[in-house]
């Protein structure tokens, strides 16, 4: 019974920092770390279809992406364009931001390495009598 609930606690956990890793990744791939004050709308934001106005936008920024509105595509639903904005390290917006971009890639990099780590933890649970989920908790508390 004890060896059931142990190995369940670890498909959890294993689950679990899976899902973390993902989510800083895709956190880290967002835009939407600053977003701006709505538009006015103008004339040439009348959705033709319907002959109301389309949504107010919102200009965003991202570590290094960004998303613009493209003027010349007034027919489509899909008028803005997201994207990077830095070609390199040092077009980032800031210095913050370039420190973000560190610490924030170095966090997600263990969180990967853990998450890969504890796929194996389903079968060994300690290495040179040192448990591997104390390990990598604490490497997971680092990385957060």
């Amino acid at each position: 019974m004890c060896h059931v609930i142990v190995t369940c606690r670890s498909m959890l956990w294993t689950l679990l920092s899976i899902v973390v890793a993902f989510a800083e990744l895709i956190a880290f791939m967002s835009a939407d770390w600053l977003i701006g004050k709505a538009k006015p709308s103008s004339s040439e934001d009348v959705d033709n279809r319907t002959g109301g106005s389309q949504e107010p936008y919102h200009p965003t920024l991202g570590i290094y992406g960004r998303c613009t509105r493209i003027s010349h595509m007034q027919l489509s639903r899909r008028d803005t364009l997201c994207g990077p904005y830095a070609e390199n390290f040092n077009e980032i917006a800031s210095g913050f931001w370039q420190a973000t971009a560190i610490f924030l890639a170095a966090g997600i990099m263990i969180l990967c390495a853990v998450a890969f780590v504890s796929v194996f933890t389903m079968c060994v649970q300690s290495i040179m009598k040192k448990s591997i989920f104390n390990v990598c908790g604490l490497l997971q508390g680092i990385a957060g």
